[in-house]
């Protein structure tokens, strides 16, 4: 039994009229009927007004691990993953040490991309600090020359547990920093 296309666009129209029958869109903003986890429909005006004009705010919350920081905080904050990065484990029955840059980078081309993007990012976030472009120039030729160089297999891992970018990063824009005039907190 077939049915015609007239059928057909009339049993499509119905359908789609009684699914959006209930939700309003209007422009960007869509509202609809709110479902419980057993697909029960709930009732707005059960939930009162405490949860009319719930929204999440992460740009001002206490739980943005980004926010809200000082500058020293944030310099903490480059210089722990500085450390990951290049000096967070000793090699056994040595006094070398390494980090996760120098395992990550032991995967061929993707582990030193991943690392180099790492890198780059704590140059980014000295730039956001406030440091120089020559200060800036010098850490991403720090970053080039490591992710160049440690693109070479093994040899390029060796390098990358002796030259330690990140760790010259996080020293240059410390010295940086200790030279700039400190700023009473009552002053902008």
């Amino acid at each position: 039994m077939a049915m015609s296309n007239d059928e057909i666009v009339y049993a499509h129209s119905a359908a789609r009229s009684r699914r959006t029958s209930r939700a309003t869109f209007h422009g960007a903003e869509a509202r609809g009927p709110i479902i419980d986890q057993e697909g029960r429909e709930i009732p707005a005006e059960s939930l009162g007004t405490r949860f009319q004009g719930f929204r999440f705010d992460f740009g001002n919350s206490s739980a943005n691990p980004f926010g809200n920081l000082s500058r020293e905080q944030r310099l903490a904050r480059l210089e722990a993953l500085a450390k990951l990065l290049d000096v967070a484990f000793i090699m056994p029955g040595t006094k070398i040490r390494y980090g996760i840059d120098g395992i990550i980078g032991l995967i061929p081309v993707i582990g030193d991309l991943i690392t180099t993007a790492i890198s780059l990012w704590l140059v980014r976030e000295a730039r956001a600090l406030g440091a120089p472009w020559h200060l800036t120039a010098r850490m991403l030729g720090n970053v080039a020359l490591d992710g160049v160089v440690g693109m070479v297999p093994l040899a390029g891992d060796a390098f990358d547990v002796m030259f330690r970018a990140n760790m010259r990063n996080v020293r240059l824009l410390r010295r940086w920093m200790d030279k700039q005039p400190r700023r009473s907190p009552g002053k902008g």
